[in-house]
């Protein structure tokens, strides 16, 4: 911060895209940008129109990546275990530390002030029993704060929350939920789970009605297992009737996935499209490739193809979604053609390009390259983290 600015963390601001250009989306945003309703991940545009006095800094992923290795590095220097969450979380299981650490919250004043007086940043400590109630906690008030979410604190602290603070409930199914009279998370403990699951499905359903009631047997793992598929999706915020939007948020989703894919050195064998209606009824395809793939122009176009033999009504859409599985590591044993295939030479330029766009992104940031009839749509597509993984309950702190 320059002499006679003013302390981004005390005005309604955020991170994100171009300041003068107010393309890109939030990536992080103020306590007091909260106040407007400000939110990580949505356009600036939006953003913009819930508070036109929102001042709009640019990233610097050089300073961030450097602030997480240095905060993760303290964490370590506590934990036998600690998970990598996001850039600025990450999970600490203190599982056979009590007699180093017999009170956790001494313990995590210790690890908070340290962060703030070592690094110049703050941090909130979550303690609880599993990962998912350490970052409900952490996300109680901030900034600098230390919260605790043990069982018997469960109906005090976590169910007067609104359905949409359940970790992993977005925004459409805290909307379906809210429009079948379930408000809070409490509601949500104790909703009928045949009601729940015509709501959300089979899996989401179970998940949500387990999370309500505190309920997460996932394990702090320092080394996160492997992807078995990669998908990403957007909720769009206006309705998309025509193909040239629609291959516009395809061609988001298909560089998105593709990259997230790419850099676990995987493949994959099987694309698959889903849609979703404004009625909330959704529709997929998917297609079986003959030989993996990872090129984002493959994957695109497969996408593509998919799409419009899915998508023949035309009606209002509000999701689209791209799904990659089957997959495959590391480089395989292909058998190789005594002629030149035009296919393969456009592959091998194709993947040429990715690599080059993938290392300016890691070093850059997202935003660094877009792609032309993307930049012109405006869609904006958050890139992916991979998922969470499940196993058994630990005594976890998040830090956020």
């Amino acid at each position: 911060m320059k002499n006679g600015e003013s302390d981004l963390r005390n005005i309604p601001s955020c991170i994100g895209g171009d300041p003068e250009s107010r393309r890109g989306v939030v990536l992080a945003k103020s306590i007091p940008a909260k106040k407007y309703m400000v939110k990580t991940g949505e356009p600036l545009s939006v953003a913009l129109r819930k508070c036109p006095s929102l001042v709009i800094a640019k990233p610097d992923f050089k300073l961030y990546s450097q602030c997480s290795k240095a905060f993760k590095a303290i964490c370590r220097s506590y934990a036998p275990v600690v998970e990598e969450f996001s850039i600025d979380e990450c999970f600490m299981d203190m599982t056979g530390t009590e007699h180093m650490y017999p009170d956790p919250i001494v313990l995590a004043h210790e690890i908070k002030d340290r962060i703030r007086d070592e690094l110049g940043f703050t941090v909130n400590i979550g303690i609880a029993r599993n990962k998912l109630c350490a970052k409900m906690a952490s996300d109680f008030e901030k900034p600098d704060k230390v919260h605790t979410m043990f069982p018997e604190e469960i109906e005090k602290k976590m169910w007067p929350l609104p359905v949409g603070d359940l970790l992993f409930i977005g925004g459409s199914s805290a909307a379906r939920l809210r429009e079948a009279h379930i408000h809070t998370i409490g509601e949500l403990a104790h909703a009928d789970p045949i009601e729940l699951k015509r709501l959300l499905g089979d899996k989401l359903s179970v998940q949500a009605r387990n999370f309500a009631n505190g309920i997460d047997e996932s394990p702090v793992r320092e080394q996160p297992e492997e992807a078995k598929g990669y998908s990403n999706s957007v909720t769009l915020e206006e309705n998309v009737t025509d193909l040239e939007t629609a291959d516009a948020i395809l061609l988001a989703l298909a560089d998105s996935v593709s990259a997230h894919m790419r850099s676990d050195g995987a493949k994959a064998g099987n694309v698959a499209v889903t849609i979703r209606y404004l009625d909330f009824k959704n529709r997929s395809h998917q297609k079986k490739l003959e030989k993996a793939i990872d090129t984002t122009k493959e994957v695109y176009e497969t996408a593509r193809e998919l799409l419009r033999e899915l998508w023949k009504d035309k009606r209002a859409l509000r999701l689209i979604s791209i799904s990659l599985s089957s997959l495959t590591r590391g480089e395989g044993h292909e058998q190789i053609s005594l002629f030149e295939d035009p296919q393969d030479l456009s592959r091998e330029k194709s993947a040429k390009k990715d690599k080059t766009v993938d290392a300016l992104r890691s070093k850059y940031g997202a935003d660094i390259i877009q792609r032309g009839s993307v930049l012109q749509s405006g869609v904006k597509v958050a890139r992916k983290f991979k998922g969470k993984q499940e196993a058994e309950q630990k005594d976890l702190s998040p830090i956020g």
